[in-house]
């Protein structure tokens, strides 16, 4: 759990007072019937059956009730909770808010840490296999070593290239409610893993137009 959390550290620069953290915990009352046939009608993109839409703690109810446990409290906009996913154990998922807004936009599931280039390529090549099931041909693929280490083919090599950050093995898929990305990952130079990007199109229209705005 230690080297999962060390994963996007890099990305938590501080912590949230308690207001804000006390408020995206609180419980959120729902009709499960209409909050079911809501989530199946939204046009949003969609995780586990969830839109990526709405406020953190409407979120993060519809997410443990999917089994998902919330793991931490927010920091910089971001949520951390664990649960299984795809077939994988155990998977970190990071929720994202719009900034200096209470409204989810991005997901990040990262996967098992894997030591060994056979079982981070076949946790990559898994899931590939099944998004392409799911949504069809991507619409972009890279998959290359860029430094000489990764390009000698030798297990011990390919993962010293990974974590030395000369690995892309990035694919992605488009839909019409948003983007999804996989990708290999690492972190710190040590952790090494499989990760997945959900990026609704709705809400990062959002992010864009308020940018513009503030031209």
């Amino acid at each position: 759990m230690v080297l999962l959390c060390l994963r996007i550290a890099d990305v938590w620069k501080s912590e949230p007072d308690d207001k804000n953290k006390n408020r995206a915990l609180e419980p959120v009352e729902v009709d499960t019937t209409a909050d079911s046939v809501a989530m199946e009608q939204s046009t949003h993109l969609k995780f586990k059956g969830v839109p990526i839409d709405g406020s953190l703690a409407q979120f993060l109810s519809r997410m443990q009730s999917k089994g998902f446990e919330v793991t931490s409290g927010r920091q910089d906009e971001i949520h951390r909770l664990e649960g299984d996913f795809a077939g994988f154990k155990q998977c970190e998922v990071y929720v994202s808010t719009l900034d200096n807004q209470d409204l989810v936009s991005r997901i990040t599931v990262c996967f098992p840490i894997q030591d060994q280039w056979k079982n981070l390529y076949g946790d990559y090549k898994t899931l590939k296999e099944m998004l392409v099931e799911k949504y069809g041909r991507p619409v972009s693929c890279v998959e290359r070593f860029t430094d000489y280490l990764g390009n000698t083919g030798e297990e011990t090599y390919l993962m010293h290239s990974v974590s030395r950050g000369g690995c892309k093995y990035v694919t992605r898929f488009s839909t019409d409610e948003g983007d999804i990305t996989l990708s290999i990952e690492q972190r710190e130079g040590l952790y090494c893993f499989a990760q997945l990007v959900y990026q609704d199109k709705e809400n990062s229209q959002a992010v864009r137009k308020s940018a513009i705005d503030d031209l």
